[in-house]
């Protein structure tokens, strides 16, 4: 079984200024989803969902196409690519949207978007984000254990000090789970960054205090392992958080919101799964030069050829 890598791309990036997940970062104009597609081909996936906007499929289209056209999966076959669109009108017909919303719903909508090409265990991530070939080969073990089971699912926690950007805070939902490794919660922490003394502090978004932070405590980076038997879950879940926000004009369904739903209803449980890879990535423009000089790191160091597609 070759599990599935579902690619959240349709995001702007406002913070960054642009569509971070076309830049090129690498050494050859490479850019994060690159790295992405190339660890994931290594730990044995066999399919490629991207979720975009209409306004770049196109773009994105062509991409794929020049690029990833003489990919390979570890068994000789071709990869595999699909591609599916967010808009944010994309919901059930009963209910009515506020003409004045411009986002679509979030990341556990843009995941809905996708439940009708795959069948199989599949990895969500996002796109402009760098995980790491452990990451995946991690990811891609649980999928392949997980292969028709239903009701658990896992998500990969990254050491918090693993995640931080030098140039500003930046939140992260730790996790807390129990004695077998399940998850019982994610809590959101808002402006985490590690001060001078070498702790690192943020804003509990529960409760509004500034607290101390475990650095090797795990923390989510929308790195989730499911089987498809998730789509029809979240897809009442949706249907339950529109009864109540389908007016809203910025009010989004996570994929966080709707694993906890499940946790909290006994439908599901989820694996915590911990990761030794090193998370980084463009949150804000002045993380690019220091992206960059990591990319060529990891290519001196070997981990990467370089070009990374031929």
């Amino acid at each position: 079984m070759k599990p599935t890598l579902l690619v959240l791309a349709a995001g702007m990036g406002s913070r960054y200024g642009g569509l971070k997940q076309m830049d090129g970062l690498g050494p050859n104009n490479e850019t994060i989803i690159d790295y992405s597609i190339y660890d994931a081909v290594q730990a044995g996936f066999g399919k490629v969902v991207y979720i975009v906007r209409e306004y770049f499929l196109d773009v994105f289209k062509q991409t794929v196409k020049e690029k990833y056209s003489n990919v390979k999966c570890v068994d000789g076959s071709a990869l595999e690519f699909v591609f599916v669109t967010q808009e944010l009108n994309k919901i059930p017909q009963r209910f009515t949207l506020n003409p004045e919303r411009q986002k679509p719903w979030g990341t556990a909508h843009a995941m809905l978007m996708a439940k009708d090409v795959i069948a199989e265990p599949f990895v969500v991530i996002n796109g402009d984000d760098f995980y790491g070939r452990d990451s995946f080969r991690i990811a891609a073990d649980w999928c392949r254990a997980h292969e028709g089971s239903t009701g658990v699912y896992g998500i990969v926690g990254f050491e918090l000090d693993h995640t931080l950007s030098e140039s500003g805070g930046v939140s992260r939902g730790i996790c807390h789970y129990d004695a077998e490794n399940h998850l019982t919660d994610v809590v959101e922490h808002l402006n985490i960054v590690m001060d001078p003394d070498g702790v690192v502090r943020g804003d509990n978004s529960l409760s509004g205090e500034h607290v101390d932070l475990k650095a090797k405590e795990l923390c989510s980076m929308n790195m989730w392992c499911f089987t498809p038997d998730y789509f029809a879950k979240s897809g009442k879940i949706f249907e339950d958080f529109l009864e109540v926000n389908s007016m809203e004009l910025k009010k989004e369904f996570y994929i966080p919101y709707a694993i906890d739903c499940m946790i909290k209803d006994g439908s599901a449980k989820c694996d915590v799964l911990s990761t030794p890879s090193r998370w980084f990535g463009v949150t804000y423009k002045e993380d690019r030069p220091a992206v960059v000089a990591k990319f060529a790191q990891l290519v001196a160091d070997g981990v990467y050829p370089s070009p990374l597609y031929e």
